[in-house]
């Protein structure tokens, strides 16, 4: 089965701070992969990369069979995408909004929006659905980011802590449609801290750390015969092991004096 994303010792240096220094992994059609690490381990300067956002330094990506280079654009079209954080136009309404999107897509007005109508009815926004997005929760925001990845039926998606803000209701919601995306062979791309849903939704986890893949497997293989959590297998893999002294401290200055 042909990698449907290949890095191939891909490296980034911003200014001259090196971010990604020989990433090399592929994620195979149909599987959800989990892509963890640190802050400012390169993650999203990853993804930025993969969707032809930042310019790769060193090294090859390829998508869907083909190397990407400067300027492509028709693979986007198959790609859904939630970044960790967004602008989006507040004085559209949710349906104006997701109509837009969709349009970008190749879709008519009309059949994006009443799509999203059915979407936002369906997670119980049905009265928002005409309401601007300026007066929306943070919760209902990122859902209707959500929607806007997933409008055009894409094959692939790039979803970075993509539960941000969503109640309990909702995130439930959303990891049985990861799970049912990925069924129907869609390949899911999540990035997140939250890492016990990652442990529980993740087919394949990657660890990135100091701009390097340093676990690549199942969980269960990461994890061979340790009885340890997602989190734990974290620290130990990152080399933080101070969280338990670092919190004494930080409650001892608050409560000094």
């Amino acid at each position: 089965m042909a990698a449907i994303i290949e890095l191939s010792d891909v490296y980034k240096t911003y200014d001259v701070t090196p971010v990604l220094t020989g990433v090399t992994f592929s994620v195979d059609p149909g599987t959800i992969v989990g892509y963890i690490g640190p802050n400012g381990a390169g993650k999203s300067t990853t993804v930025k990369m993969i969707l032809g956002l930042t310019k790769v330094d060193r090294g090859t990506i390829s998508i869907f069979g083909q190397t990407l280079q400067p300027g492509d654009t028709e693979y986007k079209k198959r790609i859904g995408y939630v970044p960790e954080s967004a602008d989006v136009f507040d004085v559209l309404t949710a349906k104006e909004y997701l109509g837009f999107i969709g349009q970008l897509y190749g879709m008519t007005q009309a059949d994006a929006e009443a799509k999203a109508s059915e979407l936002l009815t369906i997670v119980g926004m049905q009265n928002a659905i005409d309401v601007r997005i300026s007066g929306f929760s943070k919760g209902m925001r990122q859902m209707v980011l959500i929607i806007a990845s997933l409008l055009h039926n894409p094959d692939l998606l790039f979803w970075d802590e993509p539960l941000n803000g969503l109640d309990a209701n909702s995130v439930l919601i959303i990891e049985e449609v990861l799970q049912r995306l990925r069924d129907s062979g869609k390949t899911i791309f999540y990035s997140s801290h939250i890492l016990d849903v990652v442990q529980k939704v993740s087919d394949r986890i990657l660890l990135l750390n100091d701009g390097k893949v340093i676990a690549n497997g199942t969980f269960a293989e990461l994890n061979a015969e340790k009885d340890q959590s997602l989190q734990e297998l974290f620290n130990e893999l990152t080399g933080f092991s101070e969280h338990g002294q670092k919190a004494a401290d930080f409650v001892n200055v608050i409560e000094a004096g």
